[in-house]
This record gives C-alpha cells, structure tokens and sequence, in this order.
C-alpha cells in the first residue's frame, strides 16, 4: 500500500522530468481546502491533489471546487486502489497520475493530461500573492500604488489594467522568485510603511477638524 509520504518522495522528480523548470509549494490554503502541492512553471499554476491508497473520497467533491477556483491546471494523483474509479469523481479537465510500486520502486504513469481549467477564477488566482508581490507587478506596469486601499481593490486595479497574458507570466514568476526566508520581513515593511500613511491621514484630520471648530 502507498502512503501520502511515500508518493511525495518521488512525485517531485517525476514532475521535473515532465516539466523541466517548475517550483512546488507544498499543502498551500485555497478556500476551505489546502491544496496538496501546487506547481509553478514560466507560464502556468498547476494544482496537485493526492489520493493515496490510504485515502478516501469522502473530502474531494469540495477540494475540486476549491482547486478549480485558484489553478489553471489540475490533477490527482492517485495509487492503484483508486486508479479504476478515479475518473468518475474528477472533471473531464483534470489531468491524472497513476502511481504503482514495483520492486521496491515507484512508477508515476500519466492516465490523463489536464485541460486548461474553465472555472479559474483570477481574483482568486491572483489573490495567492502577498502585497509587496502585488506591489512589485504594479511597479511593472506603471500602476498607482494604492497604498491605502484593502487587497481586494488592488487586484481588481491591476486584472483591470493588465493584459491576461502578460499578468500571466508576472504572477509565475513572482511566485518562483517568493522567498519564505525574507517575505515575512517584506511583509512587516509594507505594512509598516502603510500604518505611517495612515497615522498621519488620521493626525491631518484632526487638524482639520479642530481648525473648523475655530472657525465656528
């Protein structure tokens, strides 16, 4: 019987031999689900659920929801126990993984290449970035910072403003230059400098209103 762990160990290089360049970012939120591994290529996001011969269905209706909300692809990736029955529970785009374990090694078969998602929604998509990562691909298109404005408003601004294809290939690479080592720290600076705009909006007002109250 495969296990989650031992399907992971070697998906991984089974995905670089299939795709060249990528990068994996493990169990990611999405919705009210987590995605098991999302993959990363110059010009797509991949989402990657894992049924082990461990697991049931019992979750998948609702992670297809999820994963057909955020990615522009999909697959499951399945071992032998789900693999005759995997096709009824899964869109006709998503693409699925065989795995099956033959002498003490782990061979991944492609049963089924996706189809380019119909349901993504890019709000959501584009949502995955951070925003010093919003910030740098409004940066690249000369797009006001909105720097006071909530997330939700800035990716509006920028799906608006951005050509699909070009924000496209923006948003992968932001995400394959995401460094966790250092994006918390970015994160605090941004934030930093925004609660300085706002603290001194909130001081200005203050003036204004006791200027007004001279005044009367």
């Amino acid at each position: 019987m495969l296990y989650d762990k031992d399907i992971r160990e070697t998906l991984f290089d089974f995905l670089d031999e299939t795709y060249g360049k990528n990068r994996i970012i493990e169990e990611k939120r999405m919705g009210k689900s987590r995605a098991d591994v999302v993959m990363v290529t110059p010009n797509a996001i991949y989402g990657i659920e894992i049924k082990s011969d461990a697991d049931t269905y019992a979750r998948l209706k609702r992670q297809v929801r999820d994963y057909n909300q955020y990615y522009d692809y999909n697959y499951v990736v399945v071992g032998t126990r789900h693999a005759m029955h995997i096709e009824e529970h899964v869109p006709k785009e998503w693409g699925i993984i065989t795995v099956e374990e033959e002498h003490e090694k782990t061979d991944f078969y492609i049963l089924r290449k996706p189809a380019q998602n119909p349901k993504v929604k890019w709000n959501k998509k584009l949502g995955m970035l951070w925003r010093p990562e919003l910030a740098h691909i409004q940066e690249l298109n000369q797009l006001p910072k909105y720097k006071q404005k909530s997330k939700d408003f800035v990716v509006e601004k920028i799906l608006e403003k951005v050509p699909a294809d070009i924000l496209q290939k923006q948003m992968c690479e932001e995400l394959f230059q995401r460094d966790y080592n250092t994006i918390a720290e970015q994160i605090a600076e941004y934030k930093r400098e925004n609660t300085v705009v706002k603290i001194t909006a909130s001081k200005n007002t203050k003036k204004r209103r006791r200027s007004c109250r001279k005044r009367l």
